[in-house]
C-alpha cells in the first residue's frame, strides 16, 4: 500500500504541474496596493507631530514664565536698592547737623541769632 500512495501523489503532481497558470493581466491603473512600509513611517510621523504639539504649549508656557520672572526680578531688584537710598536718606535726616545745614539753606536762624543779608555779590 504504500506504493500506491506514493503513486498516486506523483500522478496527482504531475497534473497540477502540466495545468497551465492562468496569465495575470497587468492592470496597474485598477489595483492600489497599500504599502505598509510608507503607511507606517507616516503614521509614526503623525504621532511625533502630535506629541511635539502637546509638548510645543508647554514649552511655550515655561518661556513665557521664566521672561515674566526675570522681569519682576529686575523690578525688585530695583526696588531693594531704592529701599537701600531711601533708608541712607532718612538716616541722614534725622541727624542734627543735617537738619540745621537744611533748615539755613531755607534762611532760618536759631532763636537770638541776628539773620543777615548780603547784597551785591557776584556768586549769587
Amino acid at each position: 500500500m504504500p506504493a500506491s500512495r506514493s503513486a498516486t501523489s506523483a500522478a496527482a503532481r504531475r497534473q497540477t504541474r502540466s495545468r497551465p497558470r492562468p496569465r495575470r493581466v497587468a492592470l496597474r491603473s485598477s489595483v492600489v496596493r497599500v504599502r505598509w512600509e510608507r503607511m507606517g513611517r507616516i503614521a509614526l510621523l503623525v504621532v511625533l507631530a502630535a506629541v511635539v504639539g502637546l509638548y510645543a504649549e508647554h514649552a511655550l508656557s515655561y518661556l513665557s514664565t521664566r521672561a515674566q520672572n526675570e522681569r519682576e526680578h529686575a523690578i525688585v531688584t530695583r526696588l531693594a536698592r531704592q529701599h537701600q537710598a531711601l533708608e541712607a536718606r532718612r538716616a541722614s535726616l534725622n541727624d542734627p547737623r543735617t537738619i540745621v545745614r537744611l533748615a539755613r539753606g531755607l534762611g532760618m536762624t536759631r532763636s537770638g541769632e541776628q539773620p543777615y543779608a548780603m547784597t551785591g555779590h557776584p556768586g549769587r
